[in-house]
């Protein structure tokens, strides 16, 4: 049974997606063409408008919880298949699928250096009435050298500014979103004078924000000020998942916040599990997009403090394949990425941000086989239990 206090734009409402599931599943990345799978096979995901439209359809209707776009602006070079080459931006496209959907909450990604706080807050405002409540923002402070040469002057150098920035960024939003009357601000980096904003955003409360900080400080600025930390490690094992989750929830329970957190994965799924690993194999390593995936690891590796050796390159290389850029990848028959699913719950996930290969083609089995399982092992409601805001009507 639905919580009564989950009423449209309440607080409750949104921290708890507008449902009774215990395990939130949401679909990651499918605003960019390619998706999360760097790979040249033909069925590959498209990214486009109608496709993201559709995904956003049957993610709806089936109860999933939410779908959360990644914020990039080109490819990032030497890919055959033009992996990210489109990329739909992450603000309209959030908007334009709140309006194309009745339920599930809908995040946008912001890099925040390149939105002023002013607009972006009217922005998300703006988004936020369209979806009655169900806008979600999702702050990325920047870390790809591509887009710091793009948007020259833009980022900051180094990471603790990056960081502060980020913080009066957040402040000053949240600023805007809670003001009755004129409002000032004075940061080091960010000042306004006599600003005034309305409406304020649905319901009277604040949209539901989540961070994917990884190194400490990211880690400290997204426990210290959001609701749900999005989190994964580049290990490619449940334990190692479980392991670094476990971690995560030590540090909230230092800093005594009530802060979710939520995995990153994806799923190859198909009726066998032969099937499964032999399609995984072939189209994400047979058919992988070598070219791309090379440049991906060489910017992950820069970050750290020493180059990587022949073999921790390797590693990456075939972790990003298989792995589709980062997170616990699940391949199988339905029984095992529900098991997955499972243990995932037990590691103390709260749920998952997932990507297909292709999102729209995969999503029916998922839906069909996967999501009655989580059903039968109390992870998942049935669809029909999720609460529908009044007026969110769907314009198919």
């Amino acid at each position: 049974m639905v919580d009564a206090n989950m009423e449209p734009g309440s607080r409750a409402g949104r921290l708890a997606m507008y449902n009774d599931n215990r395990f939130k599943i949401g679909m990651f990345g499918a605003n960019c063409s390619g998706g999360r799978t760097m790979t040249k096979v033909p069925e590959r995901w498209s990214g486009t408008w109608d496709a993201c439209v559709t995904l956003a359809r049957l993610s709806d209707d089936a109860g999933l919880d939410f779908i959360l776009p990644v914020a990039t602006w080109k490819s990032s070079g030497n890919s055959e298949a033009d992996y990210h080459g489109e990329v739909l931006e992450t603000v309209t496209w959030a908007t334009g699928i709140l309006a194309e959907t009745g339920r599930m909450t809908v995040f946008a990604t912001v890099q925040v250096p390149l939105f002023h706080p002013i607009l972006a807050a009217k922005q998300f405002v703006t988004a936020d009435h369209v979806g009655k409540g169900r806008f979600g923002l999702n702050v990325v402070s920047g870390w790809n050298p591509n887009d710091f040469e793009t948007f020259s002057g833009m980022f900051e150098d180094d990471k603790a500014s990056r960081y502060r920035y980020a913080q009066e960024w957040i402040d000053a939003v949240k600023l805007i979103w809670s003001s009755e009357d004129e409002f000032n601000f004075t940061g080091d980096y960010i000042k306004f004078k006599r600003g005034k904003s309305r409406p304020r955003p649905y319901g009277g409360t604040q949209p539901l924000i989540v961070n994917a900080g990884s190194s400490p400080i990211g880690q400290d600025f997204a426990i210290r000020n959001f609701d749900i930390i999005v989190t994964s490690t580049d290990k490619d094992s449940l334990e190692a998942h479980s392991a670094h989750i476990e971690k995560v929830r030590g540090l909230i329970g230092t800093m005594q916040r009530d802060v979710g957190v939520i995995g990153v994965g994806g799923i190859t799924c198909r009726k066998t599990a032969k099937e499964a690993e032999e399609y995984h194999y072939y189209a994400c390593y047979e058919q992988a997009d070598w070219g791309v995936i090379d440049n991906l690891v060489r910017l992950y590796t820069s970050r750290f403090e020493t180059p990587p050796t022949k073999e921790e390159f390797e590693h990456y290389r075939r972790t990003f394949a298989l792995g589709g850029y980062g997170g616990l990848m699940m391949v199988g028959d339905p029984d095992m990425i529900a098991a997955s699913f499972g243990r995932c719950a037990e590691a103390g996930m709260g749920g998952i941000a997932l990507h297909m290969l292709n999102y729209v083609d995969e999503f029916p089995l998922f839906r069909d086989e996967v999501l009655p399982r989580l059903e039968r092992m109390g992870l998942r409601q049935p669809a029909d239990a999720a609460v529908q805001a009044p007026g969110n009507v769907s314009t198919r």
